[in-house]
């Protein structure tokens, strides 16, 4: 039968619960959170004369678990609206609702019995083929389903989330020996297409793949520490970013997951495997020390970490006392952060001479040759390894793309050298005169499958620019962009600069794409697979010009970066701008030209220069204003005072979309632009986007004058800052850049209605620009923002 899913009902409304209901609800799917129903009252609740009958007592933990997602941090929802998607409930009076949704998803407490006797009601109320999963960290997915009718049998299988839902990729899909393939198969394409998650197939195994490994080199990790004498602080300056894992590193992770849930999680492995692989998960004296003392990590206030006032403190495992942070500082370190590629850093620290070296390699080992031992057990290839912990835990490189890093053989030769068992597994590739576990074939990347490389099955709509470019080379490219044909008649301009930061390199190359889109193409995709797509222009060299006086070329520069925006606006061609993360000021400036915005679920989207004395000066003013009024219908009486101080309101509190929903709430994205759910099909869909538009014929907007609030909108739009100014929450220099802000929005001081040309608000918004950019306190500030990363307040 075919699968869809347009209806969900998540049973369970803790933090996880909720959290996966309120993903479900970002992507448009109206969910059912249900819980079990109180059986006492709260004192409030009494105060109010309520009693247990009431259904604001019966749904008492669903609607408190809603509440708190309005305030939890990161923000599960990516807009509070989307809280109307769910629909709060208990167990004992909407079971009967299960007949109506698709997929049931448990997220109850970890035990057994009480998912079983959960199972059981869930059987007799369903519907005949709808899906069933649970959420386990780790119980047996086959002991769940025993017992159960064969239709639930066929449907059940375990989709274990990583938390946050809405912002960890790994979704690790478990299928139940009874599972029908075609139900795997679906939740796989389902997980990809619509939740927008990386998708790992697991096997029935104690914690499934991620949790399996991460939890072993964390124990790993503590177990050296102690042996060898190393600091908190000292093993986590090793094992965070410098190594290609996340800023947490260690034990600031373990802080954040929490002791109980880790000390659960190592238990669960404990208690279903045996010999050495058991007693690394045996149950560590520091960390039952640390349950017993109530120090769990983040939620407790305090665990390997404590925050006081502004200083962070390491806990000394000795004494149990807290002291500053230690670092680890070695030649081996100096030399990592001069090595080329991530590749070539962990090669020099894991072989190296020195504290660094021993800690590192005393955890590499033991971790690679575990997950070497677990392939074919907890997963059939590699490359699921390997995802599964780049996506659940961080990790710039799974185990065996690490295991490449250093080098095979070289490891092998050492791991032998010290009497450590390396799995046949390893062997047979060696043995076969192979020394990498991924290779390439066609120019596709394969894998090592324990016997020669196949290729690593790809998601058609996942394009690797890395790949996609060494494959089929670039049409052309310079420093700060290339220009790439991505094949059906759409080309690709790739930012890849400094941070992405626009200057004349990009500018050339986008006029360059441009005019061979016109000449040879359907459309052009503005998007790139940086961390960010574009943080901005190039304040360096905008500081650098300004301090030299240099205020003509700053000029040309300026007057260059908007007739690039202008063409991007009038392309004869679609093109499509793609941004995700970061697209901040100039980032956001290429986007709002563009006939089309395909932004990610998670685009940061805002106007910001006014963080650096500044305000935007490619465009954005009008491209803003000109925005918001492209969203409105025809023939609708329009307030163009509302709107001139809607966008006045948004570039002088230089505010910033928390998602790509956000952004269309602060009208940098309309209804007409697209949000990819799955940002590693943000490029396949904005280039459909440009495809879409060439084939509907596509026209170039004409020009058309822009009617202004003039004069008394100026007045008007300066009320407010004028009365921060007066009340002490603005600077005299922060009225002064909203003075020259309010003046471009509202189009100078001709009468209110005029219409004026785009190159007049252009003209005005330069001007503003050169004198912000001349001004000794606005310099002040972008060297503030250069050298300490935050914006000054003078």
């Amino acid at each position: 039968m075919a699968y869809s899913i347009k209806k969900a009902a998540v049973l369970g409304s803790g933090v996880m619960g909720s959290g996966i209901a309120a993903h479900l609800a970002n992507i448009g799917i109206p969910t059912l959170l249900l819980d079990i129903a109180p059986k006492e009252l709260t004192a409030e609740e009494q105060a109010k004369g309520l009693t247990l009958e009431h259904p604001v007592v019966r749904n008492r933990f669903a609607q408190g678990a809603m509440q708190k997602l309005l305030k939890q941090k990161p923000a599960p929802l990516s807009s509070k609206q989307n809280l109307a998607l769910i629909t709060p409930g208990n167990f004992e009076d909407d079971l009967e609702k299960l007949k109506d949704v698709d997929w049931i998803i448990e997220v109850v407490v970890e035990n057994l019995d009480i998912k079983k006797s959960l199972y059981e009601k869930i059987d007799a109320a369903r519907t005949a083929g709808t899906i069933i999963t649970s959420n386990t960290s780790g119980i047996s997915i086959n002991a769940m389903a025993e017992g159960r009718s064969e239709d639930f049998q066929k449907h059940f299988l375990g989709t274990h989330f990583f938390n946050p839902p809405r912002y960890l990729k790994l979704l690790e899909v478990i299928p139940a020996n009874t599972t029908a393939p075609e139900v795997v198969a679906f939740m796989r394409e389902f997980g990809e297409d619509v939740l927008g998650k990386g998708v790992v197939i697991a096997k029935d195994t104690p914690n499934f793949i991620a949790n399996r490994i991460g939890t072993y080199g964390l124990l790993v990790t503590m177990r050296e520490m102690q042996e060898r004498g190393y600091s908190i602080g000292e093993v986590d300056s090793v094992t965070g970013p410098l190594i290609g894992r996340p800023k947490s590193a260690t034990f600031r992770t373990l802080d954040v997951v929490g002791l109980d849930t880790f000390a659960h999680v190592a238990k669960n492995v404990y208690d279903n495997t045996t010999g050495e692989e058991q007693q690394v998960f045996a149950e560590s004296a520091v960390v039952k020390k640390m349950i017993a003392n109530g120090w769990l990590g983040a939620k407790s206030g305090q665990g390997f970490f404590l925050k006081q006032g502004k200083e962070i403190l390491e806990l000394n495992l000795q004494t149990f006392e807290y002291e500053p942070v230690k670092k680890l500082k070695t030649p081996s370190m100096e030399m990592a952060k001069q090595a080329r590629g991530l590749a070539n850093k962990v090669k020099t620290l894991v072989y190296a001479n020195d504290r660094v070296g021993e800690l590192l390699w005393n955890v590499f080992a033991p971790t690679l040759i575990y997950s070497a031992q677990l392939h074919g057990e907890i997963a059939d290839d590699i490359v699921a390894i390997d995802n599964a912990m780049k996506w659940g835990f961080g990790w710039a490189q799974g185990p065996f793309e690490m295991w490449d890093a250093i080098g095979v053989k070289d490891s092998v030769a050492k791991m032998e050298a010290e009497g450590r068992e390396v799995p046949a597994f390893v062997k047979g590739l060696l043995e076969k005169g192979f020394d990498t576990f991924y290779s390439e074939i066609d120019g596709d990347l394969a894998f090592y499958n324990g016997t020669e490389y196949e290729k690593v099955p790809t998601n058609p709509k996942v394009i690797d620019l890395k790949r996609y470019k060494k494959k089929h080379g670039v049409i052309k490219s310079n420093t700060g962009a290339s220009l790439i044909d991505l094949g059906d008649g759409i080309a690709l301009l790739e930012f890849h600069s400094q941070s992405n930061a626009i200057g004349l390199d990009i500018i050339q190359m986008l006029n360059f794409a441009i005019d061979e889109v016109e000449a040879n193409y359907k459309g052009l995709v503005i998007g790139n697979q940086g961390k960010n797509f574009c943080v901005g222009a190039n304040l360096g060299m905008i500081l650098m010009e300004a301090q030299d006086d240099n205020i003509f070329e700053l000029d040309f520069v300026v007057s260059a970066f908007q007739k690039a925006m202008r063409r991007i606006k009038y392309c004869t061609k679609p093109v499509v701008a793609a941004p995700f993360q970061m697209a901040l000021g100039g980032g956001a400036e290429v986007c709002l030209p563009a006939a089309h915005i395909q932004a990610s679920a998670e685009t940061y989207m805002g106007l910001v220069e006014v963080g650096v004395g500044l305000i935007p000066g490619g465009g954005g003013n009008i491209g803003l204003y000109q925005k918001f009024l492209k969203g409105l219908p025809n023939g609708v009486e329009i307030d163009y005072q509302a709107i001139a101080t809607k966008v006045f309101e948004t570039i002088a509190m230089a505010k910033v979309s928390t998602s790509g929903e956000e952004a269309r709430e602060n009208n940098f994205l309309n209804f007409a632009d697209g949000i990819s759910v799955n940002a590693d099909h943000q490029l396949y869909d904005a280039k459909q986007a440009a495809l879409a538009l060439y084939e509907a014929g596509y026209t170039a907007p004409l020009k058309q004058k822009v009617k202004v609030v003039g004069a008394p909108g100026y007045a008007t739009l300066l009320l407010g800052a004028q009365g921060m100014f007066q009340s002490g929450y603005i600077s005299e220099h922060d009225l002064k850049i909203a003075k020259k802000l309010a003046y471009v929005i509202a189009g100078g001081l001709v009468p209110y209605g005029t219409e004026v040309t785009e190159e007049y608000l252009l003209n005005l918004e330069k001007e503003a620009f050169l004198q912000l950019v001349a001004d000794p306190k606005s310099q002040m500030r972008m060297q503030h923002m250069l050298v300490k990363g935050k914006p000054l307040r003078n």
